[in-house]
């Protein structure tokens, strides 16, 4: 059991009157979290993957949500995307019965986020939860052990599942990938070419830390530029990739509408393009570097509030620097190295933009992936 880092702000919301609402991929530990969260109370499991549960809860009345709560102060739904309507029936338990605390997750934000934002309107706490952060790892097993584990963690990632299978992370990811990536997209969404998922997902996985270009993916896959956008939304509802914007307020020559496309987890990554060689047989080693960085830098940020804005930067000159972070006005420029290597920042960003400029390597990546 990893302590999650959202787990006490989750706890300073309970009986404050509203749900609480956890999103995210499957397998990434919501109801190993909620369930902790609970454990001391005495609480009503609801299993959407259940049908008779589906059943029950697909547009109830008022009269039968009051028997199926009985005397329960707490309730947990599980898999609430698997309801349609759920967002109605939730909206009844949080008017109508005060006193109950509800927790509600769901594996993927498709129907969720559209299903419950308008019913639940004011009236939730909604969480997102990733694969195990750097930080929770660490916590959990000590400086020496994950310092041990980088290189294993940079291949096999931080999905809970695959960090409790020491010695069976490929077969673990693979059942991850085939269950979860390719059945619960294809479930939630209306996308009809499984075939064409899996030829997207490849190549954004050989082009994770580069440029995505959408015209070229639609002639490199075979379908239009309107689909490939589709589909990479699809996948960043589904909590498989992000997307970061190229920075651009005053330089002239400034890349305006270019995007990366990150994973969330290296290891699934790597399971799509079937490579788990040592890093040192690798010639792909920086990316997946900046993958792991940028990733848990996100995670930092959403756990954290910290509201600060993530971006790339590059000119048509091919100035460019790796990552870029706004906060409360201050911009910083991060450059990602494996190895201990002197950068130079492109002096025309550092002047026009006041901002500072730091590398990032294996001797100080802690400082970067655990904001304080």
């Amino acid at each position: 059991m990893f302590t999650r880092t959202i787990e006490n702000t989750i706890k300073e919301k309970i009986l404050t009157g509203k749900a609480v609402v956890i999103v995210g991929a499957r397998q990434v530990g919501k109801t190993t979290l909620i369930n902790e969260i609970l454990k001391d109370k005495d609480y009503l499991f609801l299993d959407a993957d259940d049908p008779a549960i589906r059943n029950i809860l697909q547009s109830p009345t008022t009269e039968q949500i009051r028997s199926i709560i009985g005397d329960y102060k707490f309730i947990f739904l599980d898999e609430a995307q698997r309801i349609p309507g759920i967002g109605l029936t939730l909206k009844i338990i949080t008017d109508q019965f005060k006193s109950v605390q509800l927790f509600v997750s769901g594996s993927s934000s498709f129907d969720l986020g559209n299903e419950l934002n308008e019913p639940l309107t004011g009236r939730k706490w909604e969480y997102e939860l990733f694969p195990i952060s750097w930080e929770e790892y660490e916590n959990k097993i000590g400086f020496i052990k994950s310092e041990q584990q980088i290189e294993n963690r940079l291949l096999y990632g931080l999905y809970p599942e695959v960090i409790n299978n020491q010695g069976k992370e490929r077969e673990t990811l693979k059942n991850l990938v085939n269950s979860y990536l390719y059945r619960d997209i294809l479930a939630f969404s209306d996308i009809r070419k499984p075939e064409v998922l899996e030829k997207l997902l490849q190549a954004l996985a050989l082009q994770v830390g580069s440029e995505v270009n959408y015209n070229e993916l639609s002639q490199l896959i075979g379908i239009n530029k309107t689909t490939i956008q589709k589909y990479i939304e699809v996948l960043e509802k589904g909590y498989v990739v992000f997307r970061l914007q190229s920075f651009s307020r005053n330089i002239r020559n400034e890349i305006k509408q270019n995007r990366k496309i990150y994973f969330y987890d290296n290891g699934i990554r790597n399971m799509i393009i079937g490579n788990f060689n040592q890093l040192d047989l690798r010639d792909d080693k920086g990316a997946l570097w900046e993958n792991f960085l940028v990733s848990e830098r996100r995670k930092q940020n959403i756990y954290k509030d910290t509201f600060a804005k993530m971006y790339f930067w590059r000119t048509k000159q091919q100035q460019e620097i790796d990552f870029i972070e706004e906060n409360n006005g201050q911009i910083v420029g991060f450059e990602f190295k494996w190895n201990n290597k002197k950068t130079r920042f492109p002096q025309n960003f550092i002047e026009t933009y006041k901002a500072d400029g730091q590398v990032i390597d294996r001797s100080n990546f802690r400082e970067f992936v655990k904001i304080k």
